[in-house]
């Protein structure tokens, strides 16, 4: 997906997740999937990371201290479900994501960052923060009970960023214990009607491609279902086949968001 659209499924993403939270009207809910938080933090969270990602769009360089992304300070108390604490805070996600795609817009998609990824730039936080947006959405519908839904193409191009994010050399610099997910035979492919990703495991890095192959083990499903099992939001609907010992395995070493 290009810069603009990303830019664009920010705010989409989040004005999505401010009427989730208008249709809830239920800060203290717990978010299962995000253990310890309810779903006012969950979004305080959000917006924390749309703000301190406007700072990067600004400057290139993240501050100092995780002063934007701690929420368990914030809407700790279950009892606040008040309408007015609801109205403010969706509204508060909104305009944050909309101040960080104006940002990004001004900035234009090659001003160079901080980041331990090869080439850097506004165009990575544009895409990161579009599925950070994405995924806590999911997070707070499965939370409240109300349907999720995602376009095939947004889910396909954040199945394409866990895989590149996932797939970094530096994970085995930080996390040796990583390179235990390497061996003969391993091999993981994510199967969609309209695509498919391999995970190849068998050499001395770990490799993904766009590939309808065989593998040691398959998971099948919808595009977002797919996309929600990768980030350990499985909704039930999808089915693995072959290895799934391999899978846990995957998905335990490979975990983000």
């Amino acid at each position: 997906m290009e810069f603009e659209q990303h830019c664009a499924l920010i705010v989409e993403q989040a004005e999505l997740l401010g009427a989730h939270l208008t249709t809830g009207k239920d800060l203290g809910q717990a978010v299962p999937s995000c253990p310890g938080w309810n779903v006012g933090q969950l979004v305080r969270h959000v917006g924390g990371a749309h703000r301190e990602a406007t700072v990067v769009a600004r400057t290139g360089v993240a501050p100092p201290e995780d002063e934007f992304r701690d929420p368990t300070h914030w809407y700790a108390d279950p009892a606040d479900r008040t309408a007015d604490a609801v109205d403010e805070l969706a509204g508060w996600i909104v305009d944050g994501a909309r101040e960080l795609a104006d940002a990004l817009a001004q900035a234009g998609p090659d001003v160079r960052i901080e980041m331990p990824v090869d080439d850097p730039t506004t165009r990575f936080t544009a895409r990161r923060m579009t599925h950070e947006t994405v995924m806590h959405r999911a997070d707070a519908a499965l939370a409240l009970g109300i349907p999720y839904e995602l376009a095939p193409d947004v889910a396909a191009d954040g199945i394409d960023e866990w895989m590149e994010l996932g797939a970094l050399p530096f994970h085995f610099e930080v996390h040796p214990w990583m390179r235990e997910l390497l061996g003969p035979g391993r091999t993981l492919k994510f199967a969609a009607p309209e695509q498919a990703w391999v995970v190849d495991l068998t050499g001395d890095v770990i490799r993904w491609r766009h590939s309808d192959e065989p593998a040691a083990v398959t998971v099948r499903g919808p595009v977002t279902n797919l996309l929600l099992h990768l980030y350990k939001r499985s909704t039930g609907k999808t089915v693995a086949e072959g290895d799934t010992a391999l899978l846990d395995y995957y998905l335990e070493r490979v975990s983000f968001g």
